[in-house]
């Protein structure tokens, strides 16, 4: 195959390519062709036959639907404005007024201490995830106050945030909500149907790749998702490395794979489809509601990350809950056909079903599936899967009872974001907790 030929960057693997200005080469790889052995005949013939049944007509237009479709994303990210600083003072009035609070929070960027305040030497020290130290009586307060339910919603391994929120009375939501725990229990999965992780151990040999020649990157293979992070690195030599892994991400081993490739600002992550927070946020606050045996409705939220444009959909998850004058949003213009039929309906949920089903790209399956045995990421066999592990959607939705005062949603610095405000840095949530937690019912004893 002549090596200019359009067809040589996708048949050229299996083909003997040939430069035809180059008659040396022409008629050595002609002869070589007529005396190939017959094992290596068969085995370029299958390669080529495999590349060529995979990417089919059907394939290349579900791809081009799904890249559309992300233009739209996209160019609404661009759209975006930039939110208001959150009032404080506002946010602590509503929640001293209200009866029964949620708090969710994001951890990475969020309950850490910001990158530049470790310093040279500490870029090199703190590449685990801490809790910021400034935080802990401030979230030991908020935990024990019997009108508040906190939630950590990270993308972490459930190690990293054993290690981390054990002493606390919360809710814990790693790998972006497909395991849930309260601390005093033990962790239960939601994954799903159709998740298969056939496809971490290509993007893992590329993560590592670029790790090896990226100083002070790291990358993290989880249950759900494998992540690059190059926020340590030299941010310029960082973007230009990313740039190229994405480029052998999708002409290698997700090229053909229903796959979600996440870029934030300093990672690339690649992830199951159907994997995001926002998918979760409605099973995670059922299953809440469900072990609390909650009456009272949630008549106050307060949502707090640096989440990545992606795992944004959390803060939208709440939203078509308020009255009608709140603008609507894109989650509540999905019709109920769009829901998987797979998943239970509320029969007293306030909004219409729909509104809370999340489109994903060639996969829309969100069901759970009981996994007989899961390891943890540090190795620890993890405990035989039982009935009663079952995380099922509830009604979560249906004990919302917010008015549009009494939702706060707040990205920690983004300069874009889908979130109504904006706190520039972690120390500002450090603030804002110590603010909540002074105004923090005492538990009764």
């Amino acid at each position: 195959m002549i090596l200019f030929a359009g067809a040589a960057q996708s048949l050229g693997a299996g083909a003997l390519l040939v430069n035809p200005w180059n008659i040396t080469e022409v008629a050595a790889s002609i002869g070589y062709a007529l005396d190939m052995p017959a094992d290596e005949r068969e085995k370029r013939h299958q390669f080529n036959f495999k590349h060529v049944t995979t990417h089919t007509s059907q394939e290349w237009a579900a791809t081009f639907v799904s890249e559309l479709n992300d233009t739209i994303v996209e160019a609404q990210l661009r759209t975006k404005q930039v939110p208001p600083v959150l009032p404080n003072d506002v946010a602590v009035d509503c929640y001293s007024k209200a009866n029964n609070r949620l708090i969710i929070l994001g951890f990475n960027a969020t309950l850490t201490e910001p990158v530049d305040a470790l310093g040279r030497g500490g870029q090199i020290r703190e590449l685990e995830l801490k809790l910021h130290p400034n935080l802990k009586e401030h979230l030991k307060k908020l935990s024990d106050d019997p009108k508040t339910t906190l939630v950590v919603l990270s993308g972490s391994a459930r190690d990293v945030m054993d290690k981390n929120f054990s002493d606390y009375n919360m809710w814990l939501a790693a790998e972006n909500g497909m395991f849930l725990r309260l601390t005093t229990g033990e962790w239960m999965t939601t994954m799903p149907e159709n998740l298969t992780m056939d496809w971490v151990d290509s993007v893992k040999h590329v993560f590592e790749y670029f790790t090896e020649r990226t100083p002070r990157s790291h990358f993290e293979v989880r249950e759900t998702s494998v992540i690059w992070n190059y926020k340590y690195a030299d941010v310029e030599f960082g973007r230009l490395q990313a740039r190229d892994l994405l480029q052998h991400l999708w002409t290698g081993p997700i090229s053909n794979a229903s796959l979600d490739v996440v870029q934030g600002a300093r990672s690339v992550e690649v992830r199951a489809v159907g994997v995001s927070k926002g998918a979760a946020i409605d099973r995670i606050l059922g299953e809440i509601v469900h072990h609390k045996g909650m009456k009272a409705p949630i008549d106050y939220v307060l949502c707090i990350g640096h989440f990545l444009a992606k795992d944004e959909d959390v803060y939208k998850f709440f939203e078509p809950e308020l009255p009608s004058e709140s603008a609507p949003t894109a989650g509540a213009l999905l019709s109920t056909s769009q829901r998987p039929s797979s998943l239970p309906k509320s029969s007293s949920s306030r909004v219409a079903s729909g509104s809370k089903a999340f489109r994903y790209k060639k996969q829309r399956s969100l069901s759970i599936i009981e996994r007989r045995e899961i390891e943890f990421a540090s190795g620890d066999p993890w405990r035989p899967w039982r009935p009663s592990d079952r995380i099922s959607l509830h009604e979560g939705s249906s004990v919302l009872d917010l008015k549009g005062d009494n939702y706060f949603s707040c990205a920690v610095a983004r300069k874009r974001s889908s979130a109504r405000y904006l706190l520039k840095t972690s120390d500002d949530v450090v603030d804002l907790l110590s603010d909540l937690a002074d105004h923090s019912s005492l538990p009764s004893t």
